[in-house]
């Protein structure tokens, strides 16, 4: 009995060192890519008020576990203190199934997903990934109208 207690205790300790070692713990930089992809998704635009408002439109679905979301969240919020004024930048979360029907709709099979829309939501792009800083630059300023 004792040494099936002890096999027990000895195969658990094991399966979370194992996990532990796979995984890792949480760092402070996945803690703080965290943090900027929540605190992007608060200061995002709602998405009923950017189908109203006339400014072309760049949705991302993302998810909070996905750490290339994370990752990108810096950029994102850089460019929306750029462009904010003059493009919606809209986050939705794709685990939350009030979205699902937009999730489908724009076929979403990885995140983080950009999806460009024209002041009038045709899809002008879709990229996926993670997405470089100048090209991500590049996609904002051919949303815009000309000047």
């Amino acid at each position: 009995m004792m040494k099936q207690k002890m096999g027990s205790i000895l195969g658990t300790v094991g399966l979370i060192l194992l996990c532990w070692f796979s995984t890792g713990p949480a760092t402070a930089s996945s803690l703080t890519g965290l943090a900027a992809l929540r605190a992007s998704a608060q200061e995002a635009t709602p998405y009923a008020v950017a189908m109203e408002n006339g400014k072309p439109t760049v949705i991302e679905f993302y998810a909070d576990w996905c750490g290339t979301c994370q990752g990108l969240a810096k950029t994102m919020r850089s460019l929306a203190a750029e462009y904010g004024d003059r493009i919606n930048i809209v986050m939705l979360n794709i685990d939350d199934p009030q979205w699902i029907d937009l999730v489908e709709t724009h076929q979403v099979t990885g995140v983080p997903q950009l999806t460009a829309l024209s002041a009038d939501h045709r899809v002008q792009r879709y990229l996926v990934g993670a997405v470089p800083k100048p090209v991500l630059t590049d996609l904002f300023e051919q949303l815009l109208p000309p000047a």
